[in-house]
């Protein structure tokens, strides 16, 4: 019985907004990309700059069997997304090239377990050959890219790395994609849209 209860608890996107992230309600457009990933679908996301893009594959990422792979070109950016995931109990990761050798080995072991939910890499992370085989050992059920106007070459940031996404979304078999960006022109979404 018990068990049951906390089955439909963990399947409640609502119940877990409200007990693991700490947030009264979603905002607006957040329920309905979160519906559309738990239902097996891609989105892409473009919602205004705290706007509460990262929740929209944090919390699916917490419902899907599988690791969710966060692509985003800042450091820090992962850092901070990172440590506020990890003071909720949530487990979360980030390699970036701040890590020891011992620190990317002890990870690489985690993830083999499965004791990683979201792990944030760079693009240029994803060019390492090594690494792509490492990915390719685990389930991915979401890969989520934050600032995917620089998939595009319409868009005002455009990186080269961006463009190797698609492939390796294909490559790794993901499940799902979600792009994100507070910045799409309708030509940079439909961009977006027709490489994935």
């Amino acid at each position: 019985m018990q068990i049951h209860a906390m089955e439909i608890f963990m399947s409640n996107p609502l119940s877990l907004l409200q007990n693991t992230f700490k947030l009264p309600a979603f905002r607006s457009g957040q329920e309905d990309i979160i519906n559309a990933l738990l239902q097996g679908h891609s989105a892409l996301a473009v919602f205004p700059t705290g706007g509460g893009k990262s929740l929209c594959y944090q919390l699916p990422a917490l419902l899907l069997d599988g690791l969710t792979l966060v692509v985003s070109p800042l450091i820090a950016l992962m850092k901070d997304q990172v440590d506020a995931l990890i003071a909720l109990g949530i487990p979360a990761a980030r390699i970036d090239s701040s890590l020891s050798n011992d620190e990317v080995q002890a990870l690489y072991q985690a993830m083999q377990n499965g004791e990683v939910k979201l792990l944030y890499v760079s693009p240029e992370r994803l060019k390492n050959e090594r690494f792509v085989q490492r990915l390719a050992r685990l389930k991915i059920s979401l890969l989520a890219i934050d600032e995917a106007h620089c998939i595009s070459e319409w868009g005002h940031n455009f990186r080269p790395d961006y463009l190797l996404l698609a492939g390796l979304a294909k490559k790794l078999c993901v499940e799902r994609v979600l792009a994100l960006t507070a910045t799409a022109t309708p030509g940079v979404a439909a961009d977006i849209c027709r490489q994935f």
